[in-house]
């Protein structure tokens, strides 16, 4: 007997006779020496690895090879990886791995780890990853501004340049914008997700090549450059992650190397009721290792080789629950709960400075607690109870309508007990899409530069930048941008110079939030008192703190009626000049505003032991309608 095929002619036995020689050639194959997943350039050409435990062969084909199905087979490692190295390939080559199952045809695929995807045929690129960050001497390291003291400002880079209908934004229409953005005192931008997506238009929330970035917004190298841009204007950069499925469109992960139970994705997915999701059934298998591992190197990437300063993952109720709501325990993903945690201490090892953000929007405090009490690990979450409570208080048509209780324990409200914990808006790309507008449209439709949808949306703006939390802006908001989020929209950037009014009102907010004059720390600590609620005239005041003193203590009144009140009287933490920082009423913000003065106020120690809303001291204020004062002793 011998296992060399016959030389009995016929097609059938010419299968038999290349399947004896792929397997002779298999043999002669040595697995890559260079660690991680994807395609590696090195000195001596590039390594490629790919997981496909259920496929029978593994070759890898590209412009290296002249596209040949053969000339490259990669070598069978544990655990169901695949590698080799191809000295003839380069960082510039295109190509994709085809994997031949043990029954069925052979499946061209993508590689998961794609740095780079062709338009056309979603062919992989081998990257280099190199980049000029500067030099460390001339241009220190950027520093992450303390969390305490971030301003975000999200946007979307395909509308947030000055684009004419049609033309998609890039990177660089970012990069032009960020001194505007550094005088408006922004120090943090967050973007919409980067990753290779279908098509030239979309939010960005159907990742289809995970580890790629948009061509549509040019590529990897761009990005790395608005990164280096922004940290040279002192700003960090944020990046919206999706863990929570993948595609569905050109999703070529889905059953990746063939195998699949019930119809469904195959090795990266869920393939039973775990697998539906509210876009499509691509959740991916958090119990997998092999899965985990492939989100934690993606996380790590943008991290470390990109440089960016935070995460913001999307929708992880819908990582933790298979309905995505705290309300329905029978649909708990307990792996989905572990994976957040596992990647959350990951990054807390290497990278303890980066910023990690749950969009959760259930309230859960167990987002936000260590890992070490069972908590996912996050160090803040987008927080449902303020955005829906405040943006309810302004849009709605009826003072009588407003509840001053509710508003009161939104302002207060913190995550275990930590108020960096949430990060607070009345704007996002969810909150003003879908069925819903942005503040001021809402306030005033079809007349969103109006005098009430100003005056309102500038009270909204006012509690945003005073609460407690990490404030957050949608682009455009800072200037009235009106109607809703599209994506095939771009901002109307005249709007700026229109309403330059209201753009100081943001700056001047903006600035105090951040200390600037050194006169209002306590926006930045986390004591907070709300200690005046006044249901009936829609009143409310309220203290913050960091250490307490001249400088430090900051009180907030905020009237939500039409009705002004002059000589109102508010209880104060200590006697002696407060002054006014900040009147959201006055003309330079906005030519209609009623310029309802309101003078420094000297504050009087209450007769014997008696208190005034539980304070020592009391005062008077003027306060206009629908309007905002700020307070603060100097220091």
């Amino acid at each position: 007997m011998t296992d060399r095929p016959s030389k009995i002619p016929g097609w059938r036995n010419q299968l038999d006779r290349l399947a004896f020689y792929s397997k002779q050639l298999f043999r002669l194959i040595s697995p890559a020496t260079q660690p991680g997943m994807g395609a590696l350039p090195h000195e001596a050409g590039t390594s490629f690895r790919v997981w496909a435990p259920h496929a029978g062969q593994v070759f890898v084909t590209g412009t290296f090879n002249n596209w040949s199905r053969w000339r490259s087979p990669l070598a069978r490692e544990a655990n169901g990886y695949w590698s080799a190295n191809v000295a003839q390939a380069g960082p510039g080559d295109t190509y994709k791995y085809i994997i031949i199952p043990p029954h069925g045809q052979p499946l061209h695929r993508t590689d998961p780890y794609a740095r780079d995807v062709t338009p056309e045929f979603s062919n992989s690129v081998i990257c280099n990853g190199t980049f000029d960050w500067g030099s460390r001497e001339a241009e220190p390291l950027f520093q992450m501004p303390g969390w305490h003291e971030l301003v975000i400002y999200e946007l979307h880079v395909g509308t947030f340049e000055e684009n004419p209908a049609g033309v998609v934004g890039t990177f660089q229409g970012v990069i032009n914008k960020l001194p505007y953005l550094q005088e408006l005192g922004i120090n943090a931008i967050q973007l919409m997700p980067v990753a290779e997506f279908e098509g030239d238009y979309s939010w960005g929330y159907n990742p289809a090549h995970p580890f790629a970035v948009s061509r549509t917004y040019d590529g990897r190298a761009a990005l790395k450059e608005l990164v280096k841009a922004a940290h040279s204007h002192g700003i960090a950069v944020i990046l919206d992650v999706v863990y929570n499925h993948f595609g569905p469109q050109d999703l070529s992960l889905w059953q990746f190397d063939g195998w699949h139970q019930n119809g469904l994705g195959g090795i990266y997915f869920y393939n039973d009721w775990r697998s539906k999701t509210p876009w499509a059934d691509t959740r991916p298998d958090f119990g997998r290792l092999e899965v985990r591992q492939y989100l934690l190197d993606n996380a790590l990437m943008w991290l470390e080789e990109f440089q960016l300063d935070g995460l913001r993952w999307d929708a992880t109720n819908q990582i933790r629950n298979a309905h995505g709501f705290d309300s329905e325990p029978g649909a708990d993903i307990a792996e989905g709960w572990e994976f957040m945690k596992w990647v959350n201490s990951q990054v807390d090892a290497r990278l303890p400075w980066k910023l990690i953000i749950a969009e959760d929007m259930q309230g859960n405090a167990g987002l936000t607690r260590e890992t070490a009490t069972n908590g996912a690990g996050f160090d803040s979450q987008w927080d449902a109870t303020f955005v829906h409570t405040i943006r309810q208080a302004v849009i709605t048509p009826h003072d009588e309508d407003r509840d001053m209780t509710a508003v009161a324990h939104a302002i207060a409200f913190s995550y275990n007990g930590d108020v960096l914990e949430r990060v607070i808006f009345t704007e996002s790309h969810d909150e003003i899409a879908n069925g819903k507008a942005r503040v001021p449209e809402e306030i005033a439709p079809a007349a969103a530069d109006s005098f009430f949808a100003k005056k309102r949306s500038a009270l909204g703006a006012a509690l945003l930048f005073t609460a407690p939390g990490i404030p957050m802006i949608f682009q455009g908001q800072e200037f009235l941008e009106s109607g809703w989020f599209d994506d095939h929209v771009p901002l109307d950037w005249a709007k700026a110079g229109q309403h330059a009014g209201i753009v100081q009102l943001y700056r001047d907010l903006i600035r105090l939030r951040r200390n600037w004059g050194n006169a209002s720390r306590g926006l930045t600590g986390q004591h907070t008192n709300v200690f005046h609620v006044n249901n009936q005239e829609k009143v409310i005041a309220f203290h913050r703190w960091h250490n307490g003193g001249p400088g430090d203590d900051v009180i907030v009144v905020a009237n939500f009626a039409h009705q002004p009140q002059p000589g109102y009287t508010i209880g104060l933490p200590r006697a002696g000049l407060w002054r006014i920082r900040f009147n959201s009423d006055e003309q330079g913000y906005a030519a209609e505003f009623g310029h309802h003065l309101c003078p420094d106020i000297v504050a009087a120690r209450v007769p014997g032991s008696t208190c005034i809303d539980e304070m020592p001291c009391f005062g008077n204020v003027t306060i206009a309608p629908y309007s905002v004062l700020i307070l603060s002793q100097d220091s």
